[in-house]
């Protein structure tokens, strides 16, 4: 059984755009079109960039609910 409250979305597309001493990253979920953005550092570790966003982004997809 699978706990939908805690399933991420199946796929991520991620967006760095990198503006001045900052890197602005969009996250997108391929299958509801649902899209978030943070900003960081530009000397901010891509890894950890990917995993802020996905984590906004969950957080967001959460709020939407089952029907987007």
């Amino acid at each position: 059984m699978v706990d939908e409250r805690n399933r991420g979305p199946d796929e991520v597309l991620f967006e760095f755009r990198v503006i001045g001493s900052t890197v602005r990253v969009a996250a997108l979920d391929a299958a509801t079109g649902i899209e978030v953005t943070v900003l960081g550092p530009a000397s901010a570790a891509r890894a950890d960039m990917e995993r802020l966003a996905l984590a906004k982004l969950r957080v967001r997809l959460a709020r939407a609910g089952p029907d987007g």
